[in-house]
């Protein structure tokens, strides 16, 4: 049998597995690795930590991801309640319909993949261009960015259908190798006494410090750099004890990337000096090349050496991202057809029990996303991956949200777990951190796209568009399953 070949979600062959995800695939560090690899380190402190540092608080932004991950911790703590009684590969839009109904949670579905495969999309503009220019530096060859993407499209496809361990374990080297060398000059600064100016606790995490600028920038910036710790849910199916393994992941999660992005940062700002971090970003910004920022101390502290294996290890973490949100919308997509919300063709599995049908449709919608962008010859950082990336993040604030609240009313109405602090007190408590965060990405989204007014307008309104979409569906599917019944 072909390796693609589909196996019905009721077939003979194995009862216990027919139309589910592969069970006891995953433990807790393999997860962890998705999410790491989603929240592509390197990426996020080369991209968003010199921005954030100009125009948000300067000094101050290690503080702002700090709080950041404090804000993520509240809601985690109430989406782990939830995930000890519903593991779903849906993970949120199950969440949410638990608690909020069948069809907002549906709704919900619609949002959670179109940020998925936004941020994907966003992630292939940035890629395709970050290879072109190492190609073309080091093999003296123009070969368009859009090019690479769509090759890099089909190695996607094919590993996300070879199976979730294959995955895991391409994307431990990727996120080991610069996770590496980002913590190794992290420490080694630390452990030197920081920078000219010292290490700078109070430059970073004072109060004074941390509400200098625009807080509020910075915070959303933060934001942002978290994006993908929930997919702890959603490898519950294929987890190992998923009760025991998800909870785990998802603590371990917050806290290394919350550790990880305030602890590089604060050294970054330290190299610099605290009075001079903000204008040394300010140059790299008008220069266009803010990773300059970030890589000139590290190539400082190691070696010229450093200044050609970076800019690779960049390609590396895009990719590694792009194959964890692959993994991620097929896994929606698979869910949805179980549900019968899509085509029960979403469903199909291979050998392997991985999702190659619904994987199969997120590359042609990465693709579909992608090609017109390459066709109008827009730059792919400056249109796709900016304005790509800010209404992923607005949607998937969105999701925290509605999950949080959903999180409170499911366990008044079912008193499954009573536990207030954890059901109660922290859900809401992170539903107003987020909604404060929502409401700083909506108010600064122009700057956070690096457009203009118009284009943040029109791209804010595809969020609840897509919403309003998904609950449209959910009742129109609902209804002709009710009169096939």
């Amino acid at each position: 049998m072909d390796s693609q070949t589909a196996v019905a979600p009721h077939s003979s062959q194995d009862p216990s597995t027919a139309g589910r995800l592969k069970p006891d695939s995953l433990g807790v560090l393999g997860i962890l690795f998705f999410v790491l690899s989603a929240q592509a380190p390197l990426t996020g402190i080369a991209g968003a930590v010199p921005i954030a540092v100009v125009i948000g608080n300067g000094a101050g932004v290690p503080a702002a991801y700090l709080a950041a991950g404090v804000v993520i911790l509240l809601f985690s703590i109430g989406f782990v309640a939830m995930g000890r009684h519903v593991v779903d590969a849906g993970a949120f839009y199950t969440y949410i319909g638990k608690g909020l109904g069948r069809s907002t949670g549906s709704g919900s579905a619609g949002v959670a993949l179109f940020a998925y495969c936004a941020i994907q999309a966003a992630m292939y503009g940035l890629y395709g261009a970050t290879v072109s220019g190492l190609v073309e530096h080091y093999a003296d060859m123009r070969i368009a960015w859009w090019v690479w993407a769509l090759v890099t499209m089909v190695v996607v496809q094919v590993l996300g259908a070879a199976g979730i361990e294959m995955g895991a374990k391409l994307l431990a080297v990727f996120v080991l190798a610069e996770f590496s060398i980002l913590i190794a000059f992290a420490f080694v600064t630390f452990f030197k006494g920081g920078g000219p100016e010292g290490l700078g606790l109070a430059d970073s995490f004072s109060p004074d410090a941390a509400l200098q600028g625009a807080p509020g920038v910075a915070l959303m910036f933060a934001v942002a750099s978290m994006f993908g710790f929930e997919a702890t849910a959603i490898y519950g199916e294929e987890a190992r004890e998923p009760r025991k393994t998800v909870p785990r992941a998802t603590y371990l999660s917050v806290a290394v990337v919350t550790g990880f992005f305030a602890f590089t940062s604060w050294m970054l700002v330290s190299a610099h000096g605290a009075t001079q971090a903000t204008a040394e970003a300010g140059k790299a910004l008008e220069s266009g090349d803010a990773a300059g920022w970030v890589f000139a101390p590290i190539a400082a502290e190691f070696g010229a050496w450093t200044g050609d294996v970076l800019p690779v290890l960049l390609a590396t973490s895009l990719f590694a991202g792009i194959l964890a949100f692959h993994n991620s919308a097929n896994r929606y997509l698979f869910s949805l057809g179980r549900e019968g919300l899509l085509p029960r063709g979403l469903t199909s599995l291979n050998r392997r029990h991985s999702p190659w049908a619904a994987g199969l449709v997120q590359t042609v919608i990465a693709v579909a996303l992608v090609i017109p962008f390459a066709l109008l010859a827009k730059d792919p950082v400056l249109t796709l991956f900016s304005w790509f990336s800010g209404v992923a993040v607005l949607a998937m604030m969105l999701l925290y949200f509605l999950t949080s609240v959903s999180v409170v009313v499911f366990f008044r109405r079912s008193r499954a777990d009573t536990r207030p602090w954890n059901t109660l007190i922290a859900p809401v408590l992170g539903a107003l951190g987020i909604a404060w965060a929502i409401w700083l990405i909506i108010e600064n989204f122009t700057t956070l796209i690096g457009g203009d007014q118009a284009t943040a307008v029109w791209l804010q309104l595809t969020v609840p568009a897509v919403l309003v979409l998904g609950l449209v569906v959910a009742r129109v599917t609902r209804g002709r399953q009710t009169v096939t019944d």
